[in-house]
């Protein structure tokens, strides 16, 4: 272990320095989810590989923020706070709507002609055209929605026992995936960054199918890992050493 945490670098950033760094695997949250989500990854993947994780607003140390609420503007955002850490090899992680992001901050640095990931890492998301053909978490009741929520998981088990905390979370939630639902991707620009898709064995929100339309958004190398578990398939200790090993052996070699 390498004794290394995140810490707040920026309003938009975390990030836990290495000066044995050969890449840097920037990582997207999930939806409600801060740049916290992802501290465990700075001791839990190989030496070498040094994580910086996004913050978005309305969470953590930018919870006097409203949670955003145009994809534009976000993405422009997080490119123009990523810039100066582009000068080396890095790489895109994202999970659940946190994918969605990276892959549009990926288009975004293409379009831009700015340096692009050497690899993408796509987890538990659909496609972008099969989010719009299937059911919209946001249109749900709030009863529904807070059901659906739960289901999914990935929450630590004192915020699931108290509901104040779970009444000031879940806005934060469901204006992410409102966010995300209603807006319209296109697979162009393709990418020249090869993409693995990720997914759990038992997602009950996105199925094995559905990731694999990912190969449209790439004119690199495409493939799809499945691993056993739910949504938050990695939360699991062994699933996440083995998914720390397989980034390490893809990034490092």
């Amino acid at each position: 272990m390498s004794g290394t945490s995140l810490a707040v670098e920026s309003p938009s950033l975390w990030r836990a320095r290495r000066i044995d760094m050969r890449h840097r695997l920037i990582c997207f949250p999930h939806a409600g989810g801060g740049a916290s989500a992802y501290a465990d990854w700075a001791d839990g993947l190989p030496a070498g590989i040094e994580v910086t994780a996004v913050q978005l607003p309305g969470r953590q140390n930018r919870m006097d923020e409203e949670p955003p609420t145009q994809v534009g503007p976000l993405v422009r955002s997080i490119t123009q706070a990523l810039r100066p850490l582009l000068g080396c090899s890095f790489s895109f992680f994202g999970h659940s709507c946190g994918a969605l992001l990276a892959h549009a901050v990926a288009q975004a640095l293409k379009s831009r002609g700015l340096p692009q990931p050497a690899h993408l890492f796509l987890s538990a998301q659909a496609e972008p055209g099969e989010i719009q053909r299937g059911p919209q978490m946001h249109k749900l009741s709030s009863e529904a929605f807070r059901a659906e929520v739960l289901r999914l998981g990935g929450f630590e088990a004192e915020i699931v026992g108290d509901d104040e905390a779970m009444d000031a979370l879940l806005p934060t939630v469901l204006a992410d995936f409102r966010l995300w639902e209603q807006h319209r991707i296109s697979p162009a620009p393709r990418l020249d960054s090869p993409i693995t898709a990720l997914v759990g064995d038992r997602d009950s929100r996105v199925s094995v199918e559905s990731v694999e339309g990912w190969h449209a958004y790439t004119n690199a190398s495409f493939d799809t890992r499945i691993y056993p578990g739910g949504h938050f398939y990695f939360s699991d200790a062994r699933i996440g050493a083995e998914l720390f090993t397989f980034i390490g052996r893809t990034l490092l070699g």
